[in-house]
């Protein structure tokens, strides 16, 4: 069962119960505090979620766009930056890109290829202006087109990517962390373990220790997340040399 931010009759609400772990009331423990935690332990559930993703991308159910964006291409402007979605998220890592061909009006997707594959100079490779076929990561959020574009296309550009989970605010209350229900429970202990640990509580290592069970639970939990995607097996390759 999902555990809300903040639940009043029956206190139930992550806010709630990190205090009572806490045995603190809200004067002692103010909501920012609790807030704080809350962000940082989802940015730790973000992150791992981001990191063990194999084939199918995570995001946090609580976004309410896609995670797809278009941009315009400028001709003779290799590199595009993608820093925030269009509701100002922070753009973690990009996922694809696909290009607008002119005719048609339909997208195909660009060749990603690292800089290792590139034989000379990484400015020379493709320098000549055309419709580009190919993309390199400069950073997880930055690319350079290979062919330098001749033209300017409108929505030229279309990105796919994962982004940081949807943030929590003072004034959340039915608003329940974008993972799995399994998980909610980290966001409490988590938040309890924080105020502890600042407070010098004596149930510290107590809340040190459900901390530790929950990362354990973060972990576990996206090592089998893909269940159905049905392995393969792979001829182990031998040197005869």
């Amino acid at each position: 069962m999902s555990i809300p931010f903040s639940e009043t009759i029956n206190n139930t609400g992550i806010l709630q119960q990190a205090r009572s772990f806490m045995r603190l009331d809200a004067n002692q423990w103010p909501t920012a505090k609790v807030v704080n935690s809350v962000n940082n332990w989802h940015d730790f559930v973000t992150g791992y979620a981001i990191g063990a993703d194999k084939r199918f991308n995570w995001d946090d159910t609580n976004h309410t766009k896609l995670p797809i964006g278009t941009t315009d291409i400028v001709a003779n402007q290799q590199d595009y930056s993608y820093l925030t979605d269009e509701q100002g998220n922070s753009i973690i890592t990009l996922t694809r890109v696909d290009l607008l061909q002119t005719t048609g009006g339909d997208y195909r997707k660009l060749n990603l290829i690292g800089e290792d594959e590139i034989p000379g100079a990484i400015d020379e490779y493709q320098e000549t202006a055309g419709i580009p076929t190919e993309y390199i990561k400069i950073s997880d959020n930055i690319i350079r087109l290979k062919s330098k574009p001749s033209a300017s296309i409108t929505a030229g550009l279309k990105f796919y990517f994962q982004r940081e989970g949807s943030r929590f605010t003072a004034s959340d209350t039915t608003k329940s962390p974008g993972v799995s229900p399994l998980l909610h429970r980290g966001y409490v202990i988590a938040a309890a373990y924080d105020g502890a640990l600042t407070l010098g509580l004596d149930n510290l290592s107590v809340l040190a220790a459900e901390r530790v069970k929950e990362e354990q639970k973060v972990i576990q939990y996206f090592a089998v997340r893909n269940k159905d995607q049905k392995g393969r097996m792979v001829a182990n390759r031998q040197n005869n040399r």
